[in-house]
């Protein structure tokens, strides 16, 4: 049911999709997509390239609005981590299972957390998950920033030139370009964990 309702507003979207406040839909959908992740932004934005490619927007201005949406959104969803964060090391205080589990996923956040937010605004419900555990585990605001703001162009580039270019093979399937973007979001981040571990086993030999 959930999916047919995604569909249908797709496709009321792309009715409005050459209409000059389009770029502000583009805007607020990817801003609330970062803190409800069931609202479909990279569909949205590929509409947005697919009615530039044919002349009906400016791909700059699609690129930028989902972008800047998609900051505002993970910028909030910190400031959500950061202000119940008392309240989570609370709950997680009362077994040491789950702060040790907490302090986990900070010593991951330190260790590979700017690559960690570009793969993980590829993948629903992960960004969200990945920018309210920021705020939670107290990262720096500026260090978050700079990479949210690296994160949410590359998304947004993306996915506005995705629909730009292959705009035709997206306008009856809007589900081929989700999945095409999760399937992007793990390749990427499968080659990054590749490097990654390439580059610590070479510094164990080092090491040793």
């Amino acid at each position: 049911m959930l999916a047919n309702i995604i569909t249908d507003l797709t496709d009321k979207l792309d009715e409005f999709s050459s209409n000059w406040w389009f770029l502000l839909v583009i805007f607020i959908i990817a801003l609330l997509d970062s803190i409800i992740p069931v609202v479909p932004s990279e569909t949205t934005v590929i509409i947005g390239g697919v009615a530039a490619g044919q002349g009906n927007q400016n791909i700059a201005l699609v690129i930028f609005a989902g972008a800047f949406g998609a900051f505002c959104g993970d910028n909030i969803a910190y400031w959500i981590g950061d202000k119940f964060k008392r309240r989570v090391y609370a709950w997680a205080d009362k077994k040491p299972s789950r702060r040790d589990r907490l302090d986990g996923a900070a010593r991951q956040i330190k260790k590979r957390g700017g690559m960690l937010l570009i793969t993980a605004r590829f993948i629903p419900g992960g960004r969200t998950i990945l920018t309210v555990s920021s705020g939670v585990t107290e990262q720096p605001r500026r260090w978050f920033m700079a990479w949210i703001a690296v994160a949410t162009t590359i998304w947004a580039s993306y996915a506005g030139l995705l629909g730009f270019f292959f705009g035709k093979q997206f306008e009856d399937n809007h589900t081929l370009a989700f999945w095409l973007a999760f399937a992007t979001a793990l390749s990427i981040t499968g080659l990054i964990e590749l490097v990654r571990w390439l580059r610590e086993r070479r510094k164990r030999p080092a090491a040793a």
